[in-house]
Formats: C-alpha cells, sequence, structure tokens
C-alpha cells in the first residue's frame, strides 16, 4: 500500500478537513484562471482590462504555493532523493527519515519565525526577539499597517480594519496585511503538517517525508495480475 493511500483521513473531522483544503485550493487555481481568462478577453477584444488583475493573481499564486507546500506533506507527495537511504537496512534507514523530518521541522520553524518577523509590523503587532529562535517580541517597531497594496481595490468586509491597526484613517487600497497573512499562516501550517508526518514516522505509520513509489507499485500490482477482471 502507498504512503498516500495511507495518509486518507478516517473520522469525520478529517475529512472535512482534508474536503476543505482540497477545495481552498481548487478555488484558488480556478480564481486565478478566471482572472486571467476574463483579462485576457477584456484586453484584446474591448481594448480594457482589470488593472487589479495581475496583482491578484499573484497573490493568489503565493497562497496557492504555501498551502500546497503543507498539503504535500499532508498526503506525503513531495519528490526527493531517495537512492541512497534505499540500499540500507530498515533500521538505519528508519533512524536518518526520523533525522530528516526533526531537520524539517526545525527549518519549518525558523520559516515561521521569519513569517511572522515580517508579517507582524503590517498588522500593527511586534516582531520576536532573536537571531534564530524567539526569545521574545520586540518594542518599539513602527508598524506597516498604512501599507496598501498597488491596485487591489479595499473590500467592504475588512473596513474594521481601519479602526483595529489603523488608527481610524481609512483604506483606498487592500492593505497589504491581509494578502501577507499567508506568510505566518502557511508557516504554521507546514509546521503542523510536518510534526505529524514526523509523529508518523517515529511511530511506523510512515517511511519518509517523500512521496513513496507509486508508479512501481502500480507496475507490481499488475504483473500479480490484481487487476484482472
Amino acid at each position: 500500500m502507498s504512503q498516500h493511500s495511507d495518509n486518507q483521513p478516517t473520522s469525520a473531522t478529517g475529512r472535512f478537513i482534508d474536503a476543505l483544503e482540497e477545495n481552498v485550493i481548487a478555488f484558488i487555481l480556478g480564481a486565478m484562471t478566471l482572472v486571467t481568462f476574463i483579462n485576457v478577453i477584456l484586453r484584446y477584444v474591448f481594448n480594457t482590462s482589470f488593472i487589479w488583475g495581475l496583482e491578484v493573481v499573484l497573490i493568489l499564486f503565493a497562497w496557492l504555493v504555501l498551502l500546497g507546500i503543507s498539503y504535500g506533506f499532508k498526503k506525503t507527495s513531495h519528490l526527493g532523493v531517495d537512492a541512497i537511504t534505499n540500499m540500507l537496512p530498515a533500521g538505519p534507514k528508519r533512524v536518518l527519515a526520523i533525522i530528516s523530518a526533526l531537520v524539517c521541522v526545525v527549518y519549518a520553524l525558523l520559516l515561521l519565525k521569519g513569517a511572522w518577523d515580517y508579517w507582524a509590523p503590517f498588522a500593527a503587532l511586534q516582531p520576536t526577539e532573536g537571531r534564530w529562535f524567539p526569545t521574545g517580541f520586540t518594542e518599539g517597531v513602527r508598524d506597516r499597517a498604512f501599507y496598501t497594496t498597488d491596485q487591489v481595490p479595499m473590500l467592504g468586509i475588512f473596513r474594521w480594519l481601519e479602526d483595529a491597526i489603523n488608527y481610524g484613517d481609512t483604506y483606498d487600497k487592500l492593505p497589504r496585511v491581509i494578502p501577507y497573512f499567508i506568510l505566518p499562516f502557511g508557516c504554521a501550517l507546514i509546521l503542523l503538517r510536518i510534526v505529524q508526518a514526523t509523529i508518523r514516522i517515529v511511530t511506523g505509520k510512515q517511511a519518509t517525508l517523500i512521496v513513496s513509489h507509486e508508479a512501481e507499485e502500480e507496475i507490481e500490482h499488475i504483473q500479480r495480475g490484481e487487476y484482472e477482471e
């Protein structure tokens, strides 16, 4: 059985979260395609365009990438090179898998710290202290809550941010705190998925962090005649 099939959710909550992640990723991809398609039609047929179209697509692409990374860890669909580790016995191979997973956890923690430190001033919050790992929060860092996107219009559902972080001043464009939110959120989700994968490796429910050899397994199934009617 492949690792991908082993990672399918069994509880109702797990299936709901799984479907939610897949639908959000599909929606983002569909929205990028739709906005780009409409902009092409407007430009070449009507000689106009959504001035905010390209910026929205870039924002959605960033969200798609970061959500996709965490989803890849969840489904064990990231690629990797295992030519050397596959030559090792089961014991050493498992030890290296655990070590590599722990290294990924540390790396994800560093990503999360960097993501928070970059995003926090845009939310009128303070970045963390410490060069590598957070040792507290700094004080006196000038916020960047007044920064807005270049062309994306302000949406009414986010007007509450004007009083919350912008001292009552109105936004004429969407504040950057909204699209940049994917940085801490996406990195936190990546950390969560790596920790979950590490636990599965330690408990023997998963072999590695990388994609299983599904193509080879399918060929083996065919050779054994398991798909014959």
